[in-house]
């Protein structure tokens, strides 16, 4: 099956759009193909507004997401790998909501040339958290450290 997030994410936008909302992407920094401003990333990710007016050319593909934008008044070109999208939500109020990790869109799917030497492929840090989260680990404090999306439920 093919992965949900790119239908997601053209959902939530076009939602957001339609609500007058500004909505901006949380992406994992670190991910492979990633073509970002790399001196705006903090905690191995980083925040962007994706609303017409802060972009051009937006495309939202099945793959990944690709727009010029301008950075400390520098045009560059901005490529997101589908799997390096973390969240989608609003400025104003914090609607949207956090991708889960999704089989096709794992570091492992997307470069399994980075499969470690005894067979095991590397996982992003996102994964892991969640992989942890999942076992009932009690080591939170080197998940917090890695960079764990600071975003909270707003009802």
């Amino acid at each position: 099956m093919t992965p949900r997030r790119p239908y997601i994410l053209r959902a939530l936008y076009d939602w957001l759009l339609d609500n007058d909302l500004t909505p901006h992407l949380v992406v994992d920094a670190e991910f492979p193909g990633t073509e970002i401003p790399r001196q705006y990333v903090q905690d191995g990710q980083i925040v962007l507004n994706i609303a017409p007016g802060a972009v051009h050319g937006l495309q939202l593909e099945n793959d990944q997401v690709s727009f010029r934008a301008r950075f400390g008044g520098q045009d560059q070109r901005v490529i997101l790998p589908m799997g390096s999208l973390l969240a989608i939500y609003s400025r104003e109020n914090g609607a949207g909501t956090i991708f889960e990790p999704e089989q096709g869109l794992l570091l492992e799917d997307i470069a399994p040339e980075l499969a470690g030497a005894d067979g095991q492929e590397e996982r992003t840090e996102a994964s892991e958290a969640a992989l942890e989260s999942d076992e009932g680990s009690s080591d939170d404090s080197e998940v917090t450290k890695k960079g764990r999306p600071h975003l909270t439920v707003v009802k």
